[in-house]
Protein backbone atom coordinates (compact mmCIF):
# COMPACT_ATOMS: atom_id res chain seq x y z
CA UNK A 1 0.00 0.00 0.00
CA UNK A 2 1.17 3.38 -0.82
CA UNK A 3 2.25 5.96 1.70
CA UNK A 4 -0.24 8.88 2.00
CA UNK A 5 1.29 12.24 0.28
CA UNK A 6 1.97 14.81 3.01
CA UNK A 7 0.43 18.12 1.76
CA UNK A 8 0.85 21.25 3.50
CA UNK A 9 -2.54 22.80 4.37
CA UNK A 10 -3.86 26.53 3.81
CA UNK A 11 -3.24 26.88 7.86
CA UNK A 12 0.01 25.78 7.56
CA UNK A 13 0.73 28.11 4.90
CA UNK A 14 -1.05 30.62 6.33
CA UNK A 15 1.27 29.92 9.62
CA UNK A 16 4.39 30.49 7.73
CA UNK A 17 3.20 33.80 5.89
CA UNK A 18 2.28 35.30 9.17
CA UNK A 19 5.68 34.16 10.59
CA UNK A 20 7.50 35.99 7.45
CA UNK A 21 6.60 39.66 8.89
CA UNK A 22 9.52 38.74 11.08
CA UNK A 23 12.02 38.30 8.49
CA UNK A 24 14.20 40.67 9.46
CA UNK A 25 14.12 40.16 13.31
CA UNK A 26 17.06 38.80 13.57
CA UNK A 27 18.89 40.33 10.71
CA UNK A 28 23.44 39.89 10.78
CA UNK A 29 25.46 41.00 8.86
CA UNK A 30 26.70 37.44 7.99
CA UNK A 31 23.58 36.04 6.45
CA UNK A 32 21.28 38.48 6.89
CA UNK A 33 17.49 37.17 6.55
CA UNK A 34 18.48 33.72 7.38
CA UNK A 35 17.38 33.67 11.11
CA UNK A 36 13.66 35.49 10.24
CA UNK A 37 13.24 33.17 6.76
CA UNK A 38 14.26 30.16 9.03
CA UNK A 39 11.90 30.96 11.58
CA UNK A 40 8.65 31.43 8.62
CA UNK A 41 9.77 27.64 7.61
CA UNK A 42 9.67 26.37 11.06
CA UNK A 43 5.95 24.93 10.80
CA UNK A 44 5.93 23.55 7.32
CA UNK A 45 9.19 21.62 8.66
CA UNK A 46 7.40 20.04 12.02
CA UNK A 47 4.24 18.96 9.45
CA UNK A 48 6.64 17.51 6.40
CA UNK A 49 9.31 15.80 8.75
CA UNK A 50 8.20 13.75 11.79
CA UNK A 51 11.99 12.62 12.14
CA UNK A 52 14.01 14.91 14.54
CA UNK A 53 16.65 14.61 12.06
CA UNK A 54 15.14 15.51 9.13
CA UNK A 55 13.72 18.33 10.86
CA UNK A 56 17.12 19.21 11.81
CA UNK A 57 18.96 18.65 8.54
CA UNK A 58 15.64 21.07 7.37
CA UNK A 59 16.64 23.69 9.71
CA UNK A 60 19.77 23.81 8.92
CA UNK A 61 19.43 23.70 5.14
CA UNK A 62 17.45 26.95 5.56
CA UNK A 63 20.24 28.78 7.78
CA UNK A 64 21.58 29.47 4.75
CA UNK A 65 22.40 33.56 3.35
CA UNK A 66 19.34 34.77 2.25
CA UNK A 67 18.60 38.75 1.53
CA UNK A 68 16.13 40.41 -1.07
CA UNK A 69 13.17 43.24 -0.13
CA UNK A 70 11.39 41.31 3.31
CA UNK A 71 7.99 41.60 1.41
CA UNK A 72 9.03 40.09 -2.16
CA UNK A 73 10.46 37.61 -0.23
CA UNK A 74 7.22 35.76 -0.43
CA UNK A 75 6.84 33.97 -3.72
CA UNK A 76 10.02 32.93 -2.63
CA UNK A 77 8.82 31.18 -0.15
CA UNK A 78 6.05 29.66 -1.72
CA UNK A 79 8.42 28.02 -3.93
CA UNK A 80 10.50 26.67 -1.34
CA UNK A 81 7.57 25.36 0.63
CA UNK A 82 6.38 23.25 -2.21
CA UNK A 83 10.31 21.79 -2.94
CA UNK A 84 10.02 20.32 0.53
CA UNK A 85 6.55 18.89 -0.07
CA UNK A 86 7.91 17.13 -2.97
CA UNK A 87 11.15 15.96 -1.16
CA UNK A 88 9.31 14.60 1.67
CA UNK A 89 6.95 12.96 -0.42
CA UNK A 90 10.35 11.41 -1.63
CA UNK A 91 10.88 13.54 -4.50
CA UNK A 92 14.73 13.59 -6.01
CA UNK A 93 15.57 17.72 -4.37
CA UNK A 94 18.19 18.17 -3.04
CA UNK A 95 19.80 21.03 -1.06
CA UNK A 96 21.41 22.82 -3.48
CA UNK A 97 18.31 22.76 -5.20
CA UNK A 98 16.26 23.90 -3.14
CA UNK A 99 19.02 27.53 -2.19
CA UNK A 100 19.67 27.72 -5.98
CA UNK A 101 16.12 28.37 -6.12
CA UNK A 102 16.00 30.57 -3.41
CA UNK A 103 19.07 32.63 -4.68
CA UNK A 104 18.15 32.67 -7.91
CA UNK A 105 14.80 34.03 -7.16
CA UNK A 106 16.21 36.15 -4.32
CA UNK A 107 18.29 38.93 -6.22
CA UNK A 108 15.78 40.09 -9.42
CA UNK A 109 12.93 39.94 -6.74
CA UNK A 110 15.02 42.81 -4.69
CA UNK A 111 15.01 45.44 -7.36
CA UNK A 112 10.98 45.12 -7.74
CA UNK A 113 10.23 46.28 -3.96
CA UNK A 114 11.67 49.27 -3.64
CA UNK A 115 10.30 50.91 -6.70
CA UNK A 116 6.96 49.03 -5.81
CA UNK A 117 6.47 49.56 -2.12
CA UNK A 118 8.58 52.31 -0.96
CA UNK A 119 8.76 54.87 -4.08
CA UNK A 120 5.49 54.51 -5.55
CA UNK A 121 2.53 52.34 -2.79
CA UNK A 122 3.97 54.39 0.28
CA UNK A 123 4.54 57.72 -0.72
CA UNK A 124 0.97 57.99 -2.38
CA UNK A 125 -0.99 56.65 0.78
CA UNK A 126 1.37 58.37 3.00
CA UNK A 127 0.05 61.67 1.18
CA UNK A 128 -3.58 61.04 1.27
CA UNK A 129 -3.49 60.34 4.80
CA UNK A 130 -0.70 63.56 5.57
CA UNK A 131 -4.00 65.38 2.99
CA UNK A 132 -6.55 64.49 5.74
CA UNK A 133 -4.48 64.96 8.31
CA UNK A 134 -3.26 68.83 7.78
CA UNK A 135 -7.43 69.41 7.75
CA UNK A 136 -7.30 68.81 10.84
CA UNK A 137 -9.08 64.75 10.24
CA UNK A 138 -7.88 61.68 12.91
CA UNK A 139 -8.32 59.63 9.68
CA UNK A 140 -5.04 60.60 8.38
CA UNK A 141 -2.75 58.44 10.02
CA UNK A 142 -5.62 55.57 10.01
CA UNK A 143 -6.39 55.59 6.98
CA UNK A 144 -2.79 55.29 6.15
CA UNK A 145 -2.29 52.78 8.34
CA UNK A 146 -5.21 51.11 7.26
CA UNK A 147 -4.23 50.95 3.72
CA UNK A 148 -0.74 50.18 3.76
CA UNK A 149 -1.49 47.00 6.19
CA UNK A 150 -3.97 45.90 3.78
CA UNK A 151 -2.08 46.23 0.09
CA UNK A 152 1.18 44.52 2.06
CA UNK A 153 -0.98 41.26 3.69
CA UNK A 154 -2.87 40.82 0.48
CA UNK A 155 0.36 40.84 -1.53
CA UNK A 156 2.22 39.03 0.38
CA UNK A 157 -0.48 36.20 0.76
CA UNK A 158 -1.49 35.88 -2.96
CA UNK A 159 2.40 36.01 -4.02
CA UNK A 160 3.26 33.22 -1.63
CA UNK A 161 0.17 31.12 -2.65
CA UNK A 162 1.11 31.64 -6.47
CA UNK A 163 4.56 30.57 -5.56
CA UNK A 164 3.36 27.38 -4.00
CA UNK A 165 0.99 26.87 -6.89
CA UNK A 166 4.12 27.40 -9.41
CA UNK A 167 6.63 25.28 -8.09
CA UNK A 168 9.84 25.71 -9.23
CA UNK A 169 8.41 26.14 -12.73
CA UNK A 170 7.92 30.16 -11.48
CA UNK A 171 11.69 30.78 -12.15
CA UNK A 172 11.28 30.50 -15.49
CA UNK A 173 9.57 34.15 -15.45
CA UNK A 174 12.02 35.57 -13.78
CA UNK A 175 14.57 34.42 -16.75
CA UNK A 176 11.85 37.06 -19.09
CA UNK A 177 12.26 40.64 -19.15
CA UNK A 178 8.70 40.85 -16.33
CA UNK A 179 10.07 41.95 -13.54
CA UNK A 180 11.82 44.85 -15.70
CA UNK A 181 9.08 45.97 -17.04
CA UNK A 182 7.22 45.66 -13.56
CA UNK A 183 9.96 47.89 -12.22
CA UNK A 184 10.38 50.61 -14.80
CA UNK A 185 6.15 50.44 -14.62
CA UNK A 186 6.37 51.54 -11.02
CA UNK A 187 9.34 53.82 -11.05
CA UNK A 188 7.65 56.00 -13.50
CA UNK A 189 4.35 56.07 -11.30
CA UNK A 190 6.32 56.66 -8.55
CA UNK A 191 8.09 59.86 -10.11
CA UNK A 192 4.79 60.86 -11.87
CA UNK A 193 2.89 61.13 -8.69
CA UNK A 194 5.29 62.67 -6.37
CA UNK A 195 5.85 65.30 -9.12
CA UNK A 196 2.50 66.18 -9.09
CA UNK A 197 2.24 66.39 -5.25
CA UNK A 198 5.12 68.80 -5.25
CA UNK A 199 3.01 72.04 -6.77
CA UNK A 200 -0.24 70.20 -4.87
CA UNK A 201 1.14 70.47 -0.93
CA UNK A 202 4.91 71.74 -0.63
CA UNK A 203 5.79 75.36 0.02
CA UNK A 204 8.54 77.08 0.94
CA UNK A 205 8.47 80.64 3.19
CA UNK A 206 11.18 82.41 2.26
CA UNK A 207 13.09 85.75 3.28
CA UNK A 208 15.25 87.31 0.79
CA UNK A 209 17.99 89.90 2.50
CA UNK A 210 19.35 92.52 -0.61
CA UNK A 211 22.81 93.83 -0.32
CA UNK A 212 21.70 97.35 -0.12
CA UNK A 213 19.29 96.82 2.51
CA UNK A 214 15.65 95.71 0.97
CA UNK A 215 13.93 92.65 2.77
CA UNK A 216 11.55 90.83 0.80
CA UNK A 217 9.03 88.40 1.64
CA UNK A 218 6.41 86.03 -0.05
CA UNK A 219 5.63 82.26 -0.57
CA UNK A 220 7.59 80.57 -2.94
CA UNK A 221 5.57 77.56 -4.58
CA UNK A 222 6.85 75.34 -6.89
CA UNK A 223 6.37 75.79 -10.71
CA UNK A 224 5.16 79.08 -10.16
CA UNK A 225 6.09 81.71 -12.99
CA UNK A 226 5.79 84.84 -10.76
CA UNK A 227 8.08 83.32 -8.18
CA UNK A 228 10.67 82.55 -10.84
CA UNK A 229 10.57 86.18 -11.87
CA UNK A 230 11.24 87.34 -8.19
CA UNK A 231 13.86 84.70 -7.44
CA UNK A 232 15.83 86.08 -10.70
CA UNK A 233 15.67 89.81 -9.82
CA UNK A 234 16.69 89.42 -6.23
CA UNK A 235 20.07 87.48 -7.25
CA UNK A 236 20.74 89.95 -10.40
CA UNK A 237 20.26 92.79 -7.53
CA UNK A 238 22.81 91.09 -5.03
CA UNK A 239 25.23 90.40 -7.84
CA UNK A 240 25.26 93.87 -9.63
CA UNK A 241 24.21 95.65 -6.80
CA UNK A 242 22.19 98.16 -8.84
CA UNK A 243 20.04 100.62 -7.17
CA UNK A 244 16.95 100.67 -9.98
CA UNK A 245 15.64 96.92 -9.04
CA UNK A 246 13.11 95.82 -10.91
CA UNK A 247 11.21 92.89 -8.69
CA UNK A 248 8.10 95.64 -7.71
CA UNK A 249 7.93 96.40 -12.17
CA UNK A 250 6.59 92.90 -12.77
CA UNK A 251 2.72 92.60 -13.52
CA UNK A 252 1.26 90.01 -11.72
CA UNK A 253 -0.02 87.35 -14.20
CA UNK A 254 -3.04 86.73 -12.15
CA UNK A 255 -4.38 90.39 -11.79
CA UNK A 256 -2.09 92.07 -14.06
CA UNK A 257 -1.04 94.76 -11.61
CA UNK A 258 2.30 95.59 -10.59
CA UNK A 259 3.61 93.95 -8.05
CA UNK A 260 4.39 96.62 -5.90
CA UNK A 261 0.68 97.37 -5.49
CA UNK A 262 -0.42 93.73 -5.12
CA UNK A 263 -1.45 92.26 -2.01
CA UNK A 264 0.08 88.95 -2.82
CA UNK A 265 3.39 90.45 -2.28
CA UNK A 266 4.57 92.49 -0.03
CA UNK A 267 7.94 94.67 0.10
CA UNK A 268 9.74 95.93 3.62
Amino acid sequence: MAEEKITLSKQDRRSVALRSTFLQGSWNYERMQNGGWCFAMIPAIKKLYTNKEDQKAALKRHLEFFNTHPYVASPVLGVTLALEEEKANGAQVDDAAIQGVKVGMMGPLAGVGDPVFWFTARPMLGALGASLAMGGSILGPILFFVLWNVIRWAFMWYTQEFGYRAGSKISEDLSGGLLQKVTKIASILGMFVLGSLIERWVSIRNGFRAYKGYNFTGQLKFLNSRSYAIITDTVMYVVTQEESFSYRNHPCIVCSRYLRTCSRYSVI
